[in-house]
C-alpha cells in the first residue's frame, strides 16, 4: 500500500470551506491553517506618506485651487464685521398697516411743527426721558411684561423712535413735553425704528445698546395722553398695569444695574488694559483673566450690553502676529457666540494656527477643542458650511497628535462627525450646496481616517451604523475623488478587524460599489490599491464574500485589467542600480504595491472550490502571475514574488480538465527553480509547496530527478523549521511513490536526516511525524523483498522512538492547552498511530 499526500490533501478539504467568524481562532486552527494545501495570504496595509505641511487640501488634491477654499489666507481686524448682524426671530411677522410719521398733519384749529430756531430741552430733562426710555425696556427683558396669551390677541405695531419715547414710567406732562419740542442735533442719527418681535426678551436688550432718540408729539398723543403712557401693544388694564410693571421694572433696574456695575468694575479694566499693553506675555495674561471674569459673570453665550465695543477691541488684536494670543482670543470670541462672517474669521483664525504643528500643545492647554466642538453641536450646517470647512480641518490637523486624539474621543467626536455625514447624505447632487458640502466631507472624512485607530473609535461607527453611511457617501460622490480616497482610508483600517470587516460585508453593495470605484479612477493609485486591499481583506474572511466578489458583474475582468495596466507600468519602471540603493527603499513602488494586493486577491478567492477551478481555468490571470515571475526576483520584490507563487499554489491545487496551471507545469517548475536557489526562506518555502502538488503528475517527478530538485528538498530537512520540513517531506513522499525514483533516499542521508526531524518534531507535531512515516514506508516497501529494508542504524533509531510515541499516555505528557491537546490527540489517533503501527511492524519482522 503506498501513500501519498494527494488523499491527505483531499481528506482536509473540507476544512478549508468553513465560514471563519469574528472570534479568536484556536492554537489548532492557527496550526492547521499553516498546513492547508490553500492559505489565504496576508500583507501589509497601504504606505500612507505624511504630509510635509499641513494643509486644508493636501498636495494629491483633485480639487483645483481656484475650484476650493484657501489654505492660506489674510485675515487682519478689518476681516470683521464691527456691527454684528441681529439673530433672525424664528417666526416672521406680517406686515403691518401701521406707517409711524415723524411730522403731524395741520389742523385747521392747530399747528405742530418741529421747530430748530427753539432752544432744547434742558440737559436733566434729556436725562430723565432718556431713563424713563432704558428702565422700560430693561423691565420688558427681565419679566414676562406681555405674557404670550394676551401678546397673541394684540396685533403688532410698528413703533418709531419718537413713540417709544413716550413709554417710560416718567408722568407725561405740558412743562415736560412741548408741542414744540425740538430734535437736538447731536442725537439726529443715533437710532433708527425697531419693530417688535417674537423674542420680546431679546428685542429689548439688544435695543439698550442704542441712545435715545429726539421725542416728537404726535396730535394723538395729545388726544389720548393715557394710552401713550404704556406700550401701544398693551391692553388697556390699568390695574395690571400697575401691579406688574412696578414689580418688572424693579427688578430688570437692579439687573440691569448689577450688569452694568459689573462691567465696569471687572470687563472694563480688562479692555482698558487689552488697548494700552504691547506685551505679548501681558496681552495673553489679560486675555485669560478676561474669560474667566466673563464667565464668573455668566457673560459667555448670551448677547450682553456693549457687546459691539466689546468684540471691536478683540479684533483690533487679531493684527498681532502671535499664535499664542490668537488662540486666547479665539476661545473669547467663540465663548460669545459670535456668527455669520465672525464665526467664519474666528475658524480661520484657529485654523491657520493649527497648520503649524509646534501649536497643537498650545491648542490643547487652551482647551480650543471644546470650542470646536461646540460649534459644529450649536450652529447651523447650511449657514455656516464654509466656516465648518475650517473649523473641520482645525480638527483633522490636531487628531494626527496622539495625545490629543485621545481626549478628541473622550469629548465626543466621533458622535458628531457621524452625525454630520449622516445630515450630508441627505443633500441631492442638484442641490447648490452639493459641491461646498463636499470640501466639508473631505475634512470630515480625513479626521475621522486618524480616530479610527482607536477601539473606542471602532466600537461607535458600529454602534451608530456608520459603516452604510460612508458606503452611501462613496456611491453618491463617486466622481469626488478625494472624498473616496478618504473613506477608502477608513475602510483599510476597519477591515483589518474582524467585527468591523463583517459589518463591512454585510453592505450588500459594497462590491458592487468598489468596482465602481475601481473601473472610475484606475489612474489614481491611492485610492486603487486600498480598495484592493480592502477587497483583499474581505475575501480572507469566508466563501461568501469570496463568491459574492466573484458574482459582481465584471469582477474579474477588472482584476485583470488593472494586473495587466500596474504589471506593465512596473515592468517598463526603472530598477534599482545596486544593493545600497535597493536597502535605502523602504517601500514598494506604487505599481508594485497594487500588484502586491491583486496577487492577494486572487489568492484569496482561489480558495472557494468553484471560484479557484474557475480561476485555474483562466489563462490570463496565469499568463499574468507567471509574467511576474518571469521578471521580478524575491532579492528585491520579496512580497509580491512569495505572493505570487503562493497563488500559484493554490491554483495548482485543483486538478481539473482545463486547468492552465497543470497545463503549464514544466514551466513553472523551471521558474520556481530560481526560487530554490535564492536565500530568501519564505520564497522557498513557498516554490516547496508548489512542488508538492505538482509533484503527484510523472513529468514533474522526472523533472525533479533529473535537475536534481530532490537534492534541495534532502538538504531542506536540516532547515529545523516545522513548515518546511513538513513540505519537502511531501515533495519526497510523492517521489517514493514511483518505484524507479525510491532510491534517492539513499542519497545524501536522507534516511537519517528524515529519522532526526521525527525525534526533533514528533512528540508536537503529529501531523509532520505522519508524513516521515508514510515516506519511509514507500522506501521500505521497494526494498523489503532483497533484504532488511532499512539499515541496522537506522532500525534501532526507530524501534527506540516508535516505542514510547505510540504509547499514548507517554505520547500524550505534554504542556499543551486544553484545546492544543485535542488536536494533537485527534492527529495521534487518526493519523500517525496507523502508520507507525505498519511501520514498527515492518521493521520488527
Amino acid at each position: 500500500m503506498k501513500m501519498s499526500l494527494k488523499g491527505k490533501k483531499m481528506e482536509n478539504s473540507e476544512a478549508l470551506y468553513r465560514p471563519s467568524l469574528p472570534i479568536q481562532k484556536t492554537s489548532a486552527e492557527i496550526i492547521n491553517e499553516a498546513r492547508n494545501a490553500l492559505r489565504t495570504l496576508r500583507t501589509r496595509r497601504p504606505f500612507t506618506p505624511r504630509e510635509e505641511q499641513r494643509k486644508l487640501f493636501g498636495s494629491a488634491s483633485s480639487r483645483t485651487p481656484e475650484n476650493r477654499p484657501p489654505s492660506s489666507f489674510s485675515l487682519h481686524a478689518s476681516s470683521f464685521d464691527s456691527v454684528e448682524p441681529r439673530p433672525m426671530s424664528c417666526a416672521r411677522l406680517s406686515p403691518l398697516d401701521h406707517k409711524p410719521k415723524l411730522l403731524l398733519s395741520f389742523t385747521s384749529n392747530e399747528e405742530y411743527h418741529i421747530s430748530p430756531s427753539k432752544l432744547p430741552v434742558d440737559s436733566e430733562e434729556i436725562r430723565k426721558v432718556r431713563n424713563a426710555h432704558t428702565n422700560l425696556f430693561r423691565t420688558a427683558s427681565h419679566g414676562n411684561l406681555l405674557n404670550d396669551k394676551i401678546f397673541s390677541t394684540i396685533k403688532s405695531k410698528r413703533l418709531s423712535f419718537e413713540e417709544q419715547a413716550t413709554l417710560g414710567d416718567v408722568p407725561r406732562t405740558d412743562e415736560h413735553f412741548s408741542g414744540k419740542l425740538t430734535v437736538q442735533p447731536g442725537f439726529e442719527n443715533e437710532g433708527l425704528p425697531l419693530a417688535y418681535k417674537d423674542n420680546w426678551e431679546q428685542a429689548c436688550s439688544e435695543m439698550t445698546e442704542i441712545a435715545t432718540p429726539p421725542q416728537v408729539i404726535t396730535k394723538s398723543d395729545q388726544d389720548h395722553p393715557k394710552r401713550s403712557s404704556r406700550p401701544s401693544s398693551c391692553p388697556d388694564n390699568t390695574n395690571w398695569i400697575k401691579v406688574d410693571s412696578k414689580t418688572e421694572n424693579f427688578g430688570g433696574a437692579n439687573e440691569a444695574e448689577e450688569e452694568e456695575n459689573y462691567w465696569n468694575m471687572r470687563i472694563l479694566p480688562i479692555l482698558h488694559e487689552l488697548e494700552t499693553e504691547d506685551n505679548i506675555e501681558s496681552l495673553c495674561h489679560a486675555c485669560d483673566i478676561l474669560y474667566q471674569a466673563l464667565e464668573d459673570g455668566n457673560m459667555l453665550g448670551k448677547r450682553f450690553k456693549r457687546r459691539t465695543l466689546f468684540l471691536k477691541t478683540l479684533y483690533k488684536l487679531c493684527d498681532i502676529a502671535s499664535d499664542p494670543l490668537g488662540l486666547k482670543l479665539a476661545k473669547i470670541i467663540l465663548g460669545v457666540k459670535v456668527s455669520g462672517k465672525n464665526l467664519l474669521n474666528v475658524c480661520k483664525l484657529v485654523f491657520k494656527i493649527s497648520r503649524n504643528e509646534k501649536n497643537d500643545y498650545l491648542i490643547q492647554s487652551n482647551q480650543i477643542l471644546d470650542s470646536l466642538l461646540e460649534i459644529l453641536r450649536a450652529e447651523d450646517l447650511q449657514a455656516n458650511t464654509e466656516a465648518f470647512i475650517y473649523c473641520t480641518g482645525a480638527l483633522k490637523f490636531i487628531s494626527g497628535n496622539a495625545s490629543l486624539l485621545h481626549e478628541m474621543v473622550n469629548k465626543g467626536t466621533v458622535d458628531i462627525l457621524i452625525q454630520f455625514i449622516k445630515q450630508i447624505n441627505l443633500i441631492n447632487e442638484n442641490e447648490a450646496r452639493f459641491c461646498s458640502s463636499g470640501h466639508l466631507l473631505v475634512q470630515l472624512t480625513a479626521a475621522l481616517r486618524n480616530l479610527v485607530d482607536l477601539p473606542q473609535s471602532r466600537r461607535k461607527l458600529l454602534s451608530y451604523g456608520a459603516i452604510p453611511e460612508l458606503c452611501l457617501m462613496m456611491e453618491k460622490r463617486l466622481n469626488d475623488k478625494d472624498v473616496c480616497t478618504n473613506v477608502a482610508r477608513i475602510f483599510s483600517k476597519l477591515s483589518s478587524f474582524n467585527d468591523c470587516c463583517s459589518a463591512l460585508a454585510e453592505c450588500s453593495r459594497c462590491y458592487v460599489l468598489f468596482l465602481a470605484l475601481l473601473n472610475r479612477h484606475p489612474k489614481k493609485q491611492d485610492l486603487v490599491v486600498r480598495v484592493i486591499f480592502i477587497l483583499g481583506n474581505l475575501t480572507a474572511r469566508n466563501n461568501q464574500a469570496r463568491e459574492q466578489f466573484f458574482e459582481a458583474q465584471g469582477s474579474i475582468n477588472t482584476l485583470i485589467t488593472l494586473f495587466q495596466t500596474h504589471c506593465d507600468i512596473d515592468s517598463n519602471s526603472k530598477p534599482c542600480k545596486d544593493d545600497a540603493e535597493l536597502r535605502n527603499v523602504k517601500h514598494a513602488s506604487e505599481a508594485e504595491d497594487v500588484l502586491i494586493k491583486l496577487v492577494r486577491v486572487i489568492a484569496n478567492l482561489s480558495i472557494h472550490p468553484s471560484v479557484g477551478a474557475s480561476l485555474s481555468m483562466n489563462h490570463h490571470i496565469v499568463a499574468l502571475l507567471l509574467k511576474v515571475l518571469e521578471y521580478k526576483s524575491v532579492d528585491k520584490c520579496e512580497e509580491l514574488v512569495t505572493n505570487t507563487t503562493a497563488t500559484i499554489n493554490n491554483l495548482s491545487y485543483y486538478q481539473v480538465k482545463n486547468s492552465v496551471i497543470i497545463e503549464k507545469k514544466l514551466y513553472i517548475a523551471e521558474l520556481l527553480i530560481k526560487l530554490l536557489t535564492s536565500n530568501n526562506m519564505d520564497g522557498i518555502l513557498e516554490a516547496v509547496r508548489v512542488f508538492g502538488n505538482l509533484s503527484q503528475y510523472h513529468e514533474i517527478c522526472d523533472f525533479i530527478v533529473q535537475r536534481k530538485v530532490y537534492k534541495f528538498m534532502i538538504a531542506l530537512l536540516d532547515a529545523k523549521h516545522q513548515d518546511v520540513c513538513f513540505s519537502a517531506c511531501g515533495v519526497l513522499l510523492n517521489l517514493t511513490v514511483d518505484k524507479s525514483s525510491h532510491t534517492i533516499l539513499n542519497e545524501d542521508g536522507a534516511i537519517k536526516k528524515l529519522i532526526d526531524c521525527l525525534r526533533d518534531f514528533g512528540p508536537t507535531d503529529w501531523q509532520l511525524a505522519c508524513l516521515i512515516c508514510k515516506t519511509l514506508w514507500n522506501y521500505s516497501e521497494h526494498i523489503s523483498r532483497a533484504g532488511p529494508c532499512l539499515e541496522e542504524e537506522d532500525s534501532n533509531a526507530l524501534l527506540i522512538l516508535l516505542a514510547p510515541f505510540l504509547d499514548e499516555e507517554l505520547a500524550l505528557d505534554y504542556s499543551f492547552d486544553s484545546d492544543l491537546r485535542d488536536y494533537h490527540k485527534l492527529y495521534w489517533e487518526s493519523e500517525f498511530k496507523p502508520v507507525a503501527q505498519k511501520l514498527l511492524q515492518r521493521i520488527q519482522n
